[in-house]
């Protein structure tokens, strides 16, 4: 069993720390699988948090991240690890798991006031970036690190590099 640690919260926690967190701080956030953290994941938090005062990770569940068709044996990691391992970056304030295909209802609750996806997207297929930009937000989508990614780095493994 894993450590308890403040930065994991449920959706219902963090409602509940919203206004104070909202109060002269500029919140960020970002989501996905992170299923084998790579420096790829890692610059590219860093690179979100330098963004404002807060970093939210909106993290997908084991669940959301079958329906995403990354494959039958995917995540390799269960939800709880992947969110551990990323609330221990410095980077990090906060992950909160979501079940959903998309993170849709939660970037709709954590009101950011950047949404950041990683150069793979483009920022027109940004999900949640309609309500960000009503919202007077902005929406980046950072320059991937070359070279890695999870797929390629299971491959890897597979094949016994």
């Amino acid at each position: 069993m894993l450590p308890d640690n403040p930065k994991l919260l449920s959706i219902q926690s963090f409602l509940k720390k919203k206004r104070a967190l909202h109060k002269g701080r500029r919140i960020v956030f970002t989501n996905g699988c992170f299923d084998i953290l790579h420096p790829g994941h890692v610059d590219l938090l860093a690179r979100a948090r330098a963004l404002g005062d807060v970093l939210v990770l909106g993290l997908n569940s084991d669940e959301s991240v079958r329906r995403l068709g990354k494959g039958a044996d995917r995540p390799v990691n269960p939800q709880a690890d992947r969110a551990f391992v990323l609330a221990g970056l410095a980077c990090v304030d906060y992950v909160i798991i979501f079940h959903e295909e998309t993170p849709l209802e939660l970037i709709k609750a954590v009101r950011p006031q950047v949404l950041v996806k990683g150069g793979d997207w483009t920022p027109d297929n940004i999900v949640g970036r309609e309500v960000v930009e009503a919202a007077g937000g902005e929406v980046r989508s950072l320059p991937l690190i070359e070279g890695f990614s999870t797929t390629s780095l299971i491959e890897r493994i597979r094949q016994g590099a």
